[in-house]
């Protein structure tokens, strides 16, 4: 055996990197992720028995889904400034309880608003989880294995909607729609084992809990937690502004999303748009607002090219396809396994090539399977195939979303700063099946999704792989590492450098980084 030889023998495999500590916070987070997938998935399927027995039009059904995204841009702000105020843990625990509870009261919904009033708790709720559950495990895991961490997560939502649908089968029939919901509240279980087993998140417990004025196993002093909000209360007079821009932009997404609004959307949303833009220009500072609203228009550019297929794709193998139920479900299953793969192999693309390129490369190569997936039309296996390796490409880049959008803030302000920028990007993914169906009154509904998904995905590669968000932030004067996830010298050996060389394996961060 020669020395190099003996030399890579003796270097341990990256999971024997990770510790047990590391794996129970990663398996926690990924379980809460999945039943936030199976939560949020649920009012899909049991829809059309929801309309029946509540009489509800198309439309008016329909509105309860985008209910949970009225509420989306405040839980991720608020939940995530909690988070970096009082500790990721925390606001982990408070968002699957708000989620779990929600989807529990739908249950006993008698009626149209009680069961919308419930899915804004959902909303509330998926938005923190998304932003504390991501910052919780981003924190935990070694520095050069944090792509990977995302990217485990993220499979977690995947597994959740494929759960969910297999579960529709045998309960619904059965039992009703309700219990679909009654068993929505097992993540609670979750989150108690969480508040007793789980220590605090790494990153946060040495930057922010460890800050002069705390000590072990105290509370910091009140003047040294971060505030994230503290910009938007900076007197009484922007104070009651912001509480009316607040108002306003819920109630404006809330005409948009229902039937309330029908004939003024395009001003109404309008309205909502100038309102979160306002936020993100105070939250963001002088220097950092080009930044907050590239992020956000990165994820609006993400959501618009995924979100046509995920939501559109059941109706286009019925419609234009002439599938029967069953023949949709198989279908689904293979695609919400290649989505789940794909969460996987971003991570460990991400950790090779860095977390851009990567992001940049595999929706590159997405492009190839688009025209091809709604070319195919009478053989199911074909187009089964197709399907995963389209979603575990373009779908499954998203793994590593999280990491990407959370590698531009610093600890103190990233859950709510991450919380914020995502879930206002997140009305992408109400915006685009809206879209889909109107490009669809022109054209094959096929056409309209392969037009849609391949188009705004260049879109995302150029913004991505451009590090345009990034370069727009420095013309306005800010400076900062391009990762402070992933400080310069921490990326994976042998990895592509986007911030330096290679560097520390451990958690720790590097001294001077903060």
């Amino acid at each position: 055996m020669t020395r190099t030889e003996d030399t890579a023998d003796r270097t341990p495999r990256w999971y024997r990197e990770v510790t047990r500590q590391q794996w129970t916070s990663m398996f926690a987070a990924w379980i809460g992720y999945l039943l936030d997938g199976f939560d949020f998935v649920l009012i899909t399927l049991v829809l059309t028995d929801i309309a029946e027995d509540f009489r509800l039009s198309t439309a008016t059904a329909a509105s309860l889904i985008s209910g949970a995204f009225i509420t989306r841009w405040l839980g991720g702000a608020v939940l995530g400034a909690l988070g970096d105020r009082y500790g990721r843990k925390a606001a982990m625990i408070a968002s699957i309880l708000l989620y779990s509870l929600g989807t529990f009261a739908c249950g006993f919904a008698w009626g149209y608003t009680s069961l919308f009033v419930a899915r804004l708790v959902i909303g509330l709720g998926m938005a923190g989880e998304y932003s504390a559950g991501v910052t919780y495990v981003l924190e935990s895991w070694p520095v050069r294995w944090r792509n990977r961490a995302s990217g485990f997560l993220i499979s977690g939502y995947a597994g959740g909607t494929i759960l969910a649908a297999e579960l529709y089968r045998w309960v619904v029939p059965h039992w009703g729609w309700r219990w679909m919901f009654w068993i929505g509240v097992l993540p609670v279980l979750v989150a108690l084992w969480m508040r007793r087993a789980l220590p605090e998140a790494g990153d946060w417990q040495r930057e922010v809990a460890a800050a002069p004025g705390c000590t072990e196993g105290m509370r910091c002093m009140e003047g040294e937690r971060p505030n994230p909000f503290r910009p938007l209360f900076a007197g009484r007079a922007r104070a009651w502004g912001n509480a009316v821009l607040g108002l306003t932009a819920s109630a404006t997404l809330f005409c948009v999303f229902t039937p309330v609004g029908a004939g003024y959307v395009p001003w109404l949303s309008a309205a909502a748009s100038a309102c979160l833009l306002a936020f993100a220009v105070q939250l963001g500072g002088r220097r950092g607002w080009l930044l907050y609203v590239a992020l956000m228009a990165t994820v609006f550019c993400a959501f618009l090219y995924s979100w046509p297929l995920q939501a559109l794709l059941p109706t286009y193998l019925k419609t234009d396809l002439g599938y029967a139920p069953g023949q949709v479900a198989d279908v689904m299953f293979y695609a919400g396994f290649g989505t789940m793969a794909g969460c996987w192999l971003a991570g460990f693309v991400g950790d090779r090539l860095g977390t851009r390129r990567a992001y940049a490369v595999t929706l590159l190569a997405s492009l190839a399977f688009v025209f091809p997936v709604f070319a195919v039309r009478h053989n199911l296996t074909a187009l089964g195939v197709l399907l995963f390796g389209l979603l575990a490409l373009s779908q499954g880049i998203s793994g590593i979303l999280p990491k990407y959008l959370a590698g531009h803030f610093p600890t103190a302000t990233r859950a709510a700063s991450l919380g914020f920028v995502y879930n206002v990007g997140a009305l992408g993914g109400a915006v685009a099946p809206v879209l889909g169906a109107h490009l669809a009154e022109g054209m094959p509904l096929g056409r309209a999704l392969a037009v849609l998904t391949f188009g705004l995905t260049l879109v995302v590669i150029v913004l991505v792989g451009g590090n345009v968000p990034q370069r727009l932030g420095g013309l306005a004067g800010r400076q900062a590492p391009e990762d402070h996830l992933v400080p310069e010298g921490g990326g994976a050996k042998g990895a592509v450098p986007e911030g330096g060389p290679a560097g520390p394996t451990s958690g720790e961060m590097p001294s001077g980084s903060r």
